[in-house]
């Protein structure tokens, strides 16, 4: 596997374009389009929140029951949920239109909406924008970035990725971009993420990878305990490597799957650290556990602890609050026999041995906690499974963005 530079329209077959429609902004893009000739097999993961927005209701549908798939509208700004049977009235015009202009099939047009809940679309402006993107669709690596860079709403830089594998003799692409940086909370975590691949697979494989990787990547992750109404996974295979069509779990399918984590493992990584207002992002591993299940629990409760989030922006290594946070997630342990470490690129340390406190140096713990991304790493010598989370620190900017994000 080798990163490659690139997102979207990394892949062969995939376009990209993006158009500043005014729905919400008035100083930059915000609308997206994803487009490929070949039809795509489909394979999507949606919010578990009750209240689900429009587009997800949409993408399930054509996820669920359509031939193919072959293009993506994606707007930022207005999340076009909790707007009733006029919202969904508005994702039909929206995949009207497109199809229409890109001469394909209604049912093969996905949308995404992210932004404020409760407004409905402009829709005019929806069309226009629409229009305005059709004839600049582009398969240049810039077109791809312009649209990752259309779909953020508070994120402060675009998030994006691509790889390269060889399956069968054939070079296959997996690229991705994504937005995320509030409202996060893993089930399935909010977000909205669209990962393109010129790899042939069915589309019953094609969802299992997907379905089993967000389990290990968008789901660990945490920014403020919200499961956002939009969160929406989309992965589209339209098969132009000309690899031989995965339909068994091969080794060619590990293969891919195991590209497919990695370039969603970035992505996630990528939304967890560019949390609102966050100054580093903060990764939790939970190893030597039972199971898989016992160091998940124990990892995401960690991630979501307020008081440790809080302690992690103040560079003080509390570990007292680590530990309640795992105390009270639910999974048994031996508090007296955890062992805990802090990590960056600025060193390590072990701060508590068999669950008590080391002769640390405080002065070398608040230099490894100052760094960008920092690590705490519980042993709890239990057994051979282990977990990652990821979430950031709690600052005082977290607040000023949430108190008045609709205006």
């Amino acid at each position: 596997m080798k990163q490659i530079s690139g997102g979207v329209t990394a892949a062969k077959g995939f376009c990209a374009a993006s158009t500043a429609a005014g729905i919400k902004y008035k100083d930059r893009k915000d609308m997206a389009l994803i487009f490929s000739k070949t039809p795509c097999k489909a394979a999507g993961t949606f919010t578990t929140n009750i209240v689900k927005a429009a587009p997800v209701k949409w993408d399930q549908k054509i996820v669920a029951e359509s031939a193919c798939a072959h293009a993506v509208v994606v707007n930022a700004g207005i999340a076009n949920a909790c707007t009733g049977q006029e919202g969904m009235d508005y994702c039909s015009q929206t995949a009207d239109h497109a199809a229409e202009l890109l001469k394909i099939p209604a049912d093969s047009v996905l949308v995404a909406s992210t932004g404020v809940i409760g407004m409905q679309l402009p829709m005019e402006r929806i069309k226009d924008g629409v229009s305005a993107m059709v004839p600049e669709l582009s398969d240049a690596n810039e077109a791809g970035h312009q649209a990752s860079l259309a779909i953020m709403t508070t994120d402060t830089h675009e998030k994006e990725v691509a790889v390269e594998i060889e399956l069968g003799g054939k070079t296959v692409t997996i690229g991705g971009m994504c937005k995320g940086s509030g409202m996060i909370h893993p089930n399935m975590c909010t977000m909205l993420s669209f990962v393109t691949t010129d790899a042939a697979i069915t589309k019953e494989l094609l969802q299992e990878a997907l379905s089993e990787d967000v389990k290990d990547t968008y789901n660990m992750i945490s920014v403020d305990g919200d499961t956002s109404t939009n969160d929406t996974c989309l992965l589209l295979a339209n098969g132009e490597a000309g690899n031989a069509e995965i339909s068994e779990k091969n080794e060619d399918y590990r293969k891919f799957a195991e590209a497919l984590n990695f370039v969603n493992t970035t992505l996630a990584k990528q939304m967890a650290g560019d949390g609102e207002g966050a100054t580093a992002l903060f990764e939790v591993k939970v190893i030597h556990a039972k199971d898989k299940e016992q160091a998940k629990v124990l990892s995401k409760s960690v991630i979501t602890s307020n008081l440790t989030k809080a302690a992690i922006y103040g560079h003080d290594a509390n570990w007292g609050r680590i530990l309640c946070a795992m105390g009270y997630s639910g999974a048994v342990f031996d508090p007296e026999k955890v062992d805990l470490y802090f990590s960056s690129k600025n060193g390590e340390i072990k701060i508590i041995e068999n669950g008590v406190a080391l002769d640390y140096s405080e002065e070398e713990a608040t230099k490894i906690l100052s760094a960008e991304a920092v690590t705490a790493t519980a042993d709890i010598k239990m057994g051979d499974a282990s977990a990652t989370a990821w979430g950031c620190d709690l600052t005082y900017d977290y607040v000023k963005i949430n108190a008045d994000y609709r205006s």
